[in-house]
């Protein structure tokens, strides 16, 4: 991820990843499987950044506004594409433990996302009819971030019928590997929420 150095937490949705792409304008829906008017074929990639601004705002709501915990770690959609995703959390308070340093579980979190919306993109999955939720998640913690941003690209690497496998690794603003991981996803029968919301719909992808 050459084009990520010298990133700052005040862009981290700025200057990403090199433009492959362009796709329709994207919203919510970019979380969901290939369709028409979505980046499709090898190398199709949208950068968020270069979406329309209504956009971008509803892409950071549908990511952030119902789940709070998105929203205390800061987390942002950075790229998109047919297989893959990328996504960054700033290096703020919010995401430390008590020793002052990044969290793991933040950093877990934010390859959870990164990943299952990865899967979400690359598979079989059909909105409507199925869901989609995390299998396991191995995360192999590899050294602390330099700078104030660290960002997560997550690849679909075999997307079968049920099961979606996905590897991810998390990179700070040199470009060091702090982070890797091993994430896998299952599409199962549609299910309904353990506590409902009033704003989810039961055809949501369970990122």
């Amino acid at each position: 991820m050459s084009e990520q150095a010298e990133m700052s937490q005040d862009r981290a949705t700025t200057d990403e990843p090199q433009k492959i792409g362009r796709a329709d304008p994207a919203g919510p829906s970019m979380m969901e499987g290939p369709a028409p008017g979505r980046p499709q074929g090898p190398g199709a990639t949208v950068r968020i950044v270069d979406l329309p601004e209504s956009d971008q705002k509803s892409l950071r709501n549908a990511l952030r506004h119902d789940t709070p915990l998105h929203d205390l770690l800061g987390l942002e959609m950075v790229e998109i594409g047919e297989d893959h995703a990328v996504l960054s959390m700033p290096i703020r308070p919010q995401a430390f433990n008590s020793t002052g340093n990044l969290h793991g579980g933040a950093i877990a979190t934010l390859i959870d996302v990164a990943a299952g919306t990865a899967a979400a993109r690359g598979s079989g999955f059909e909105p409507g009819r199925q869901s989609l939720v995390t299998a396991d998640l191995h995360v192999r913690y590899l050294g602390r971030p330099h700078g104030d941003v660290v960002y997560a690209r997550a690849q679909v690497l075999k997307a079968g019928r049920q099961l979606i496998v996905v590897e991810c690794r998390v990179t700070d603003v040199e470009e060091r590997v702090i982070a890797a991981a091993d994430f896998s996803m299952m599409i199962v029968p549609l299910r309904k929420p353990l506590r409902p919301v009033a704003s989810a719909k039961d055809t949501d992808p369970d990122l």
